[in-house]
């Protein structure tokens, strides 16, 4: 399949834009959803809708189970990518608006870029690191400056949360290449939410058993849109991009996300569009165009197999 993609780069970016969209969507759900739920248990329900939506497909489409040896390899991934990111993202969404928590968890590319040259080899264009640089001061001109001066201890702290989970979704996406590039999409993405989902569950179990859970038509399509839609999909094409682009492209490309979320929480929740907002969205659309027009320089896949 990665192939037949990289024939076509249309496909490619048609991809890039339909996860980014639905990434961007879901910000706004995944806000709404803390006035029904925990965010552990809404985590918990969520993927555990995408694992069930994913191993029905690996099912149906008669896919198998993974390698035995490949398991402990799954774990982590499912543990960094599933687990980690969206119990810090959804706890730490309790004290840092939506808008702001996509932008936080979308440094992701950062992160993702220096681990690609460390540990992957991967060389990174002079164009690259340009947009890479642009679309950084994007997201902290959409942040606001003031982040870095006076703050309340709580943002702060789910500050740090998101940006750990960040860092968390940067390293999955490593791992991934160095360890999971040979398996399908499509099985990674299933057992990797499968055992993520065991984790949040377990998250879930500790800090918010007991707690009341509001299952109304609602929540429940926040529920089936973010499982079925944003992980199982999205997750599953995610690995795609990362099997057939480098990771510098593939993850800042990702940058469109915050953008998306910042104008659907507008268009949708009637959050006000400040100019810090347009002025930081217009460097990330520039940032990921200079790094496309300048950045063609191919850039060396891992040395690293399964």
């Amino acid at each position: 399949m990665g192939n037949a993609l990289l024939k076509h780069k249309w496909v490619v970016w048609a991809l890039v834009l339909l996860i980014t969209v639905i990434w961007g969507y879901a910000w706004v759900f995944m806000k709404a959803s803390l006035n029904f739920m925990g965010p552990f248990t809404f985590s918990a329900f969520r993927f555990g809708t995408g694992a069930v939506t994913l191993l029905l497909a690996v099912w149906l489409l008669k896919a198998g189970k993974p390698p035995r040896r490949m398991w402990k390899h799954l774990i982590v991934v499912g543990l960094l990518q599933t687990t980690i990111v969206f119990t810090f993202v959804m706890y730490g969404m309790q004290f840092v608006d939506a808008g702001k928590s996509s932008v936080l968890l979308y440094s992701m590319p950062l992160w993702s870029s220096l681990f690609a040259v460390k540990i992957l080899g991967e060389t990174i264009t002079t164009g690259k690191v340009i947009g890479l640089v642009v679309g950084m001061f994007g997201l902290i001109t959409i942040l606001g400056w003031d982040i870095f001066f006076v703050q309340d201890p709580a943002i702060i702290f789910g500050e740090v949360l998101i940006i750990v989970a960040a860092v968390a979704w940067a390293a999955s996406n490593v791992y991934y290449r160095i360890k999971l590039e040979g398996m399908t999409q499509l099985q990674v993405s299933a057992y990797q939410m499968l055992f993520g989902t065991i984790g949040i569950i377990t998250a879930t179990l500790f800090a918010e058993w007991g707690d009341p859970v509001k299952l109304t038509g609602e929540s429940i399509f926040y529920i089936l849109f973010t499982g079925v839609l944003a992980s199982a999909l999205c997750f599953t094409v995610w690995f795609i991009l990362l099997s057939v682009i480098d990771m510098v492209t593939a993850t800042l490309s990702t940058l469109l996300v915050p953008v998306f979320g910042l104008f659907f929480g507008w268009l949708i929740l009637g959050e006000e569009l400040t100019n810090g907002i347009l002025i930081g969205s217009g460097m990330i659309i520039a940032g990921i165009g200079v790094a496309q027009i300048f950045g063609k320089k191919k850039s060396r896949r891992s040395a690293y197999r399964p």
